[in-house]
Order: structure tokens, then C-alpha cells, then sequence
């Protein structure tokens, strides 16, 4: 049973969702079951509802479920229902997209070979078709008998195909046919970008991309991007799949594609703005493999929550690997038909969350946002959105140095959205002397008090007139708001608003009317507020006492270690320097390093590890707000194997273009490749949970490979682009033990004309590995003392 039980229900009103009567403001992120290894799951998924995510999207890809005609499958890492049930566990609703067609990255967008061979009239409502459709339909309806949101069950929303422009009528068909299956979800969705045609009994959903591995090899900067980076009443991307839409089915857009008549897309006032593919990061492709920052990913999402979103939806969330099926790796491919050709098994995506499970930047940056959007994504969600400053033409230059601003509203309190941030082939300006007067619908309020400049490479979310006890009321700040908390752990306690500070920007409050304070601060009387201006940095410690709550005012480097989790027994924050989330009113950590710090808030009594291997956990004492252990692992940490290596490839294949636009393709042929055996002992591999093999280093195109079963097997691939190259060895312990890894290099050569971001772009040609490293991640379970002992 999800753990929302028992049923509220949820309806889709025009300008957002609601959840029991109140608006809902979802925060998805795409997880793919079928891409990670099942014993992972609830890790993902734990670190999913850790990083302040509601809810999870999951494609089904038809290739892997029926690998042949009436051959279904849905064992192992294809078991849906479990994977479903476990994000009930975790507390998270679910979105199926059912397909048929996913796109995904996947063979033939996910069909299967046999459906590809027959000659058939595919997303479109051929008999024939919806025939196979039915039947693949009915399997995976059939696993989620009881799990739909009207049982109780964590399944609320379905996505039908994706990325279809121009056949509304087969899309409410497949709405028809999933009802008849039995698939009863309140919310029904399809995606709304490229001018799609959508019908009206489906909501459209859209997408955001920082930068597109599917742009050409002489694209800098997609010129659509831009405009994901300003406040905008543009949802439309049509650069989005543009390249599939022109080869595949010989698509090119001029406009928007809104038209009028019948199976026309709504106009965005008629409904939500709702987002499914906010990039979580970027993929590569063979030709161009973009490096797409953490603080981009979360600069573009805060910038659509300023745009008017009332659902943010994340592509990936979480990476994961490429099968392999019966016809081989299920990527696509130029051999398939498809404009590019992607790595072989890694799919990584530059995610929040890795492949393998590591916790990148923006799982923090973004969970900042989501623990906002937990709090008060209610009151966010029925706001109306007005959008100044700055140019919403993407080509506009002119508009680099102006403020870029917009205000979301009820007309008696609301947020000023401010941003300064671009990526860095195109960054903006500081804005020096920011000052806005916000019109509400009894008063201006003006924010701040008194100008400040804004530093360049920032976006921030500055409240107005937000309520912070009864009678009290922050009518603003130049600080952000993250949460709230009963401090002891009583229903009435005292509450602790918590807030961070943006670097450079000086914190101050305005409180209406005469309030006193007691904290590091200095007051003044301005207009009938009270003023208080921060005397010493942000930071765990910055405690400001007003009548009825404390505010904590963190730095920017804390908040992203602060985490709101249900464990013993309650709401608690946490700080930790490795990446928790809760298990059943557990704290897990995962940790890379041999002694991580955990702070709570309320704090228990005391805290105990459970772990199959060797850790300590040792209270450090109590502050005036944390009580703070040290949980020590000494089997975690890095193992060095190898460094300084410059292989050479003694004969590199030639480059080569394919596929339907005549792009680069992907090396095949790696008999001419650089080899480097690496011995990796038992001991780097034992006693931990995960044992990643890292490795730094610049060439072309990698793989890895180990002996298994008498034969070589590639478990990972990589086309470099900046990034250190993972590669999980748990799975293949023993034979790494007996035989070691070989690694595949191809070289680096400029002249081929692959794309790479500028800021890597100008390394030698050639192979260097800089250094390749065993990273020994554990495990631990911490459980309060009074507590059943935890299990793992």
C-alpha cells in the first residue's frame, strides 16, 4: 500500500493539479526499472524521495517485455509490479509511460525487432496495430491490478507513446484502449512539445533541455536553449526530437503547431503548465557530447518554477545501463535507422543520480528547490505568474544585460524570481542596484528595502509577505526559503524556518510592524517594518529569534548538505556530508569517504549502526540547534590501480558517417585499439557495498571488459567528453578478482570533428589516463537507540 493511503483524490483543474481539494504541485523524476539492476532499486528510489521528489516516471519499453512475439516478460529487472510496489514504499507516487513507442534512447524507439519487420502502419490506429497494442497493453495493465491510485496504490498517472506531432486521434485511442484494459489513473498525459497535436482528453506535457546531444556537430548552442534559461510564457521547445521528427518522418516546423479544429493542442491557458522533461543532465551521442553543469540543470528548473510550472518532471533522474537483447544492445543507432549513434550500454545521462548510484551536485541544488516546493508548492502552485525583463526571443543579444525578473502571486503574498545565470557560453552579467516594487492587491511591496547587487551566475526565489507565525510576517528577504520545522518534536513546538543565503548577497528581513529580535542581527524602523540586517555569515549556527519561531539562515554550501527525511518516528532535518534518505524510519548513508558527519534536528537520544561491515558511530555533541555523531567506515574511501598511463592505439579505425543525416558514427572495430590490463586485488573489492572502478582520462571512445562465462564481455562504455568514466565491478567480482579488466582506448583526434564543450575541447590528441581508481562506497544503517535494531 503507498504510503498517501488511504486515497485522496486528484483531479487535473485548468491551471494546476489538485490533491484532495488543494492544489498539488508534482515533482517527478524519471527512473527506468528495466535499466538497473533490481537489487538497486530502492537505493534510487530512496535518494529519489531524498532529493524531494513526490512521484517517479518509468517508461515500459515493449522491446524488453516482448523480446518475441507473445513471449512477455516480466521477471528480474523487468518486474514492474515490484518496482512499483517498492515506490510505494518509499513514498512515492508513479507515472507508467506505457508507449508503445518510447523513444528513450532505445532501439527502435523501443519496438520490438519482429513488430519493426512486419509491414504495418505503426503509431497510427491501423487495426493491425492496435491489435499487438492491446495485447501489450493488457500484460502491463495487468501488472498494476491494484496499484492504481483509486486502489490505494502509488500508480496516479499515465503517458501515452511519446514525442507524436501530428495523430491526436491515435492517442485518444490508446487512452481508449488502456481504459478498456482496466487502467483507472486520474491523470492522463501525453507530450506537448515540437507543436504536438494533443487531444483534448490528454494533458500536454512539456520539456526543457539546457543542450541537445541530437543538435549538429557545427551547433554551439541549440538555439532554442536560451530561452530555457529566462522567465517565459513559452512551454514549446521545438528543437526537442526536431532531428527524429525530420528523418524519421520527414517533419520540419516552421511554428508553433497550435492551430484551430479538431484534435488541435489546447491553448496554455486551458490547461496546467506541466513539465516531464526538465533535463536532469544530458546524454552524448557519438558526434556531440554535451557537458551539461549541475548548477545548469538547476538554474533551468528554478527558472520554469518562475515561468508559471505547477509539475516539475526531470529526464533522467536517475541514469542506467543499456540492455541487451536478443538481437544484441538495444541503444539507438545508425544501423537502426536513427540520426545518432549512442554509447553501447552507458546511460548515464549526466543524472542527479548516476548509473551506478553516485550522487552528483544537482541532486542537491535541486533538492533545495523540491524541499521549497514540499513546503509551500500549495499556496506556489495556484499563483499567477507575471514575467519582466528581458527579451523572451532566444536570439534577442540585446537582451544579455537586462534584469531578468517575473513574480508568481495570489495577490497577497507571493515570490520575486531573479536570475543572472546563463551557461558559460553565453553567461550574463551581474545586475548591480536590483530593487523591484511587487503590486499586490492591497499594497506595493518593494524588494529589498534597499538595492543590492546581484551577482553574476545566480537565480534565486525571494519570498513576499510570507507567514511565519500568527501575526508575524516576513514581508521580504533577500534570502531563500528551504523548509520548516517543529524544533523539539512536539505538535505546537516551537517552529524553525529555515532560509539560505545566496554568496554575495547580503541577508536581510523585513518583518511588518515592530518586532523585536534577539540573534546576530541589527534592526531599523523603516515605514512601519522592521528591518534586520545579518551581522555574521549564514551558516548552521545563524540562528535570528523573532516572537513564536526561530529563523535559520544557512550558506550555500550547508544547504546542499540539508535534507528533510521521516526517520525514528518523525519529520527530522538532516545534515550530512554523504548521501542519505530513509528506509522504513531507518537512516541509510552511503559514503565514499572512511568518516562522514550526520546532524540532526530534533535529534534522538542517540544513534546506532547496523552494517554486515566494520562502522562506529561516535557522538560529537550538541550546538543550539544540532546534536551531530561522526559515523566511521574505514573499509570506504579510494584505491589507486593505476596512473600516468599514455597508451597508444596501433591502428585506429577511420571515421565514418551514417544514418539518416550523415553524422559521425561510432567506432565499431576496436581491434586497433590501445589495451590496459588492470589488475584490481580482492581486498579493493571487498567489505563494501559498491566498488566503482574511476577512471580519469582523455581519449575518443572506451570500453570495459571482463571475462565471464569464457568470454569477453563489455560491461561499460564511454565516449569521452570530460567527465571521469565510471564502471560498477560489484556485479563482477570474481572474475575481476581472476582476470582483471581490459580496457579499450581509442584516441582522441581532433580532426575528426566530434563535438566537445569548449571548456575540454583543447587536449591533445592521443589517449592519457590520468589515473584509475577503485571507489569503495559503503553502506550504513542508523537507527536510534530505543529503536528495533536496523536491518539492511
Amino acid at each position: 500500500m503507498h504510503a498517501d493511503a488511504p486515497t485522496r483524490e486528484v483531479r487535473v483543474t485548468r491551471r494546476y493539479l489538485e490533491r484532495d481539494g488543494r492544489p498539488w504541485f508534482p515533482v517527478t523524476g524519471e527512473v527506468h526499472y528495466a535499466r538497473i539492476p533490481r537489487e538497486r532499486w530502492s537505493e534510487v528510489l530512496g535518494h529519489a524521495r531524498a532529493g524531494g521528489l513526490d512521484s517517479v516516471a518509468t517508461y515500459v519499453f515493449w522491446q524488453a517485455h516482448e523480446p518475441g512475439p507473445g513471449d512477455f516478460r516480466w521477471g528480474g529487472d523487468l518486474d514492474l509490479r515490484a518496482f512499483v510496489e517498492l515506490a510505494g514504499r518509499h513514498g512515492l507516487d508513479v507515472v507508467v509511460r506505457l508507449g508503445p513507442w518510447a523513444h528513450g534512447e532505445a532501439r527502435h524507439g523501443g519496438f520490438p525487432d519482429w513488430l519493426v519487420a512486419r509491414d504495418l502502419a505503426v503509431r497510427t490506429n491501423d487495426p493491425a496495430y492496435l491489435d499487438l497494442v492491446r495485447a501489450f497493453y493488457a500484460q502491463t495493465i495487468a501488472q498494476l491490478d491494484g496499484l492504481t491510485h483509486a486502489d490505494g496504490g502509488p500508480v496516479v498517472g499515465a503517458q501515452l507513446d511519446n514525442e507524436l506531432y501530428d495523430q491526436p486521434e491515435h492517442l485518444a485511442t490508446l487512452r481508449t484502449i488502456a481504459e478498456q484494459a482496466g487502467l483507472r489513473v486520474p491523470v492522463w498525459t501525453a507530450t506537448g512539445w515540437g507543436g504536438a497535436q494533443v487531444p483534448p482528453t490528454l494533458l500536454p506535457v512539456y520539456s526543457a533541455y539546457a543542450d541537445g546531444f541530437w543538435e549538429d556537430t557545427d551547433t554551439e548552442w541549440p538555439a532554442f536553449s536560451p530561452v530555457h534559461f529566462r522567465y517565459s510564457t513559452v512551454r514549446d521547445d521545438l528543437s526537442v526530437g526536431a532531428d527524429l521528427r525530420e528523418a524519421l518522418d520527414g517533419i520540419t516546423l516552421e511554428g508553433s503547431g497550435d492551430g484551430d479544429g479538431a484534435g488541435a493542442a489546447p491553448k496554455d491557458d486551458d490547461v496546467p503548465y506541466a513539465t516531464c522533461e526538465l533535463g536532469g543532465g544530458m546524454h552524448v551521442a557519438y558526434h556531440r557530447r554535451p557537458s551539461v553543469t549541475p548548477q545548469d540543470v538547476a538554474a533551468l528548473a528554478l527558472a520554469k518554477i518562475g515561468s508559471g510550472s505547477v509539475w516539475q518532471g526531470y529526464y533522467m533522474y536517475a541514469g542506467g545501463t543499456q540492455r541487451v537483447g536478443p538481437h544484441g544492445t538495444e541503444q539507438e543507432s545508425h544501423a537502426t535507422g536513427y540520426p545518432n549513434d549512442v554509447p553501447t550500454r552507458t546511460y548515464d545521462f549526466g543524472a542527479p543520480v548516476g548509473e551506478h548510484g553516485q550522487v552528483r551536485l544537482h541532486h542537491h541544488l535541486l533538492r533545495r528547490q523540491h524541499l521549497w516546493l514540499q513546503h509551500d508548492g500549495a499556496a506556489l502552485a495556484a499563483m499567477t505568474t507575471t514575467v519582466g525583463g528581458g527579451s523572451e526571443d532566444a536570439d534577442d543579444m540585446n537582451d544579455q544585460g537586462a534584469l531578468r525578473w517575473s513574480v508568481r502571486s495570489d495577490g497577497g503574498r507571493g515570490y520575486v524570481f531573479l536570475t543572472t545565470y546563463q551557461p558559460a557560453r553565453r553567461p550574463l552579467p551581474p545586475q548591480p542596484g536590483v530593487q523591484l516594487a511587487v503590486a499586490l492587491d492591497d499594497a506595493t511591496v518593494t524588494v529589498p528595502s534597499r538595492p543590492v547587487d546581484l551577482p553574476a551566475g545566480v537565480s534565486v526565489a525571494w519570498p513576499v509577505r510570507y507567514p511565519l507565525a500568527d501575526g508575524l510576517v516576513l514581508r521580504s528577504a533577500t534570502a531563500q526559503v528551504l523548509t520548516r520545522i517543529a524544533a523539539d518534536g512536539t505538535d505546537g513546538a516551537r517552529e524553525v524556518v529555515v532560509l539560505v543565503a545566496t554568496d554575495g548577497v547580503p541577508v536581510e528581513l523585513v518583518l511588518d510592524g515592530d518586532v523585536a529580535a534577539a540573534g546576530p542581527v541589527t534592526a531599523r524602523r523603516e515605514n512601519g517594518t522592521t528591518v534586520l540586517d545579518l551581522i555574521v555569515p549564514p551558516g548552521p549556527g545563524t540562528v535570528v529569534g523573532l516572537p513564536g519561531v526561530d529563523v535559520l539562515v544557512l550558506d550555500d554550501a550547508t544547504a546542499n548538505r540539508l535534507y528533510r527525511l521521516d526517520v525514528f518516528g518523525r519529520d527530522r532535518l538532516v545534515l550530512s556530508d554523504a548521501p542519505v534518505y530513509s528506509l522504513d524510519g531507518a537512516l541509510v548513508v552511503h559514503t565514499g569517504a572512511p568518516a562522514t558527519t550526520v546532524s540532526l534536528l530534533p535529534a534522538p537520544p542517540s544513534l546506532t549502526a547496523s552494517t554486515e561491515w566494520t562502522a562506529v558511530v561516535t557522538a560529537q555533541g550538541e550546538g543550539p540547534l544540532w546534536s551531530t555523531w561522526t559515523v566511521s567506515v574505514p573499509g570506504a574511501g579510494h584505491r589507486r590501480v593505476a596512473a600516468d598511463l599514455h597508451p597508444t592505439a596501433p591502428a585506429p579505425p577511420v571515421s565514418t558517417k551514417g544514418g539518416p543525416m550523415g553524422r559521425l558514427s561510432a567506432p565499431t572495430d576496436f581491434s586497433g585499439a590501445a589495451r590496459v590490463h588492470l589488475d584490481v586485488p580482492a581486498e579493493a573489492l571487498d567489505g563494501v557495498d559498491r566498488a566503482l572502478l574511476r577512471i580519469a582520462w582523455t581519449g575518443d571512445v572506451g570500453r570495459a571488459l571482463v571475462h565471464h562465462d569464457g568470454r569477453a564481455e563489455v560491461v561499460s562504455d564511454h565516449f569521452w567528453h570530460g567527465r571521469d568514466w565510471d564502471v560498477d565491478l560489484t556485479p563482477w567480482r570474481d572474475d575481476v578478482v581472476r582476470d582483471g579488466v581490459t580496457l579499450e582506448l581509442l584516441p582522441w583526434r581532433r580532426a575528426t570533428g566530434v563535438w566537445v564543450d569548449p571548456s575540454v575541447r583543447d587536449v591533445p590528441d592521443g589517449i592519457a589516463v590520468a589515473a584509475v581508481d577503485v571507489v569503495r562506497v559503503a553502506r550504513v544503517m542508523l537507527a536510534a537507540v530505543n529503536d528495533e535494531p536496523p536491518t539492511a
